[in-house]
């Protein structure tokens, strides 16, 4: 599965240096000097990094190749991909990856079918979008991702199962 990385922006000066929008936890490995990434359209790459700093907050890389202007404006709006093969395992198994997550059954303490999860969102606080199924299809169950709530995490099995507080799932029994 290819995952995103990074959005590659606007250009930066005359030279070939790009705006690059990132959508990786780990710019610094990911976005790295020496990094060669695949690119969505792929026949805009594979790119290599050539050069990478911070400037006002902004992610600012050269690629192999791209000496100017012209040649960087013409990779605005690709995609920056790796093999999600490629990353690895995480060090703590009570970490996940959101792609990990993306397309799980989510089930009830009763083994009720919940619905899938659909997206993770990182707003201060991770939350699982869970589509509804059955009584609840159509609609879009924000689930916080805490131990208190997810009791368990099986990839393997493909589901998650949930412990929800009242009112969570159901916003109609609350208390």
């Amino acid at each position: 599965m290819q995952l995103v990385v990074g959005r590659i922006g606007r250009p930066h000066g005359v030279h070939g240096e790009l705006a690059v929008e990132v959508r990786t936890d780990d710019p610094e490995l990911r976005l790295a000097v020496g990094a060669v990434l695949a690119t969505e359209p792929a026949a805009a790459g594979p790119l290599t990094v050539a050069g990478s700093r911070w400037h006002a907050g902004l992610l600012l890389l050269t690629f192999a190749g791209v000496g100017d202007r012209t040649a960087a404006q013409d990779l605005r709006g690709t995609l920056l991909v790796v093999d999600s093969a490629d990353l690895g395992e995480l060090p703590d198994p009570d970490e996940f990856r959101d792609h990990q997550l993306i397309g799980l059954s989510v089930i009830a303490p009763g083994g009720e079918q919940v619905g899938t999860v659909a997206d993770v969102l990182h707003h201060g606080q991770d939350l699982l979008v869970v589509a509804g199924s059955g009584e609840r299809a159509g609609a879009e169950i924000l689930v916080p991702f805490v131990s208190a709530i997810v009791s368990e995490v099986d990839l393997a099995a493909g589901l998650l199962r949930v412990d929800p507080p009242p009112g969570l799932l159901d916003p109609e029994a609350a208390i």
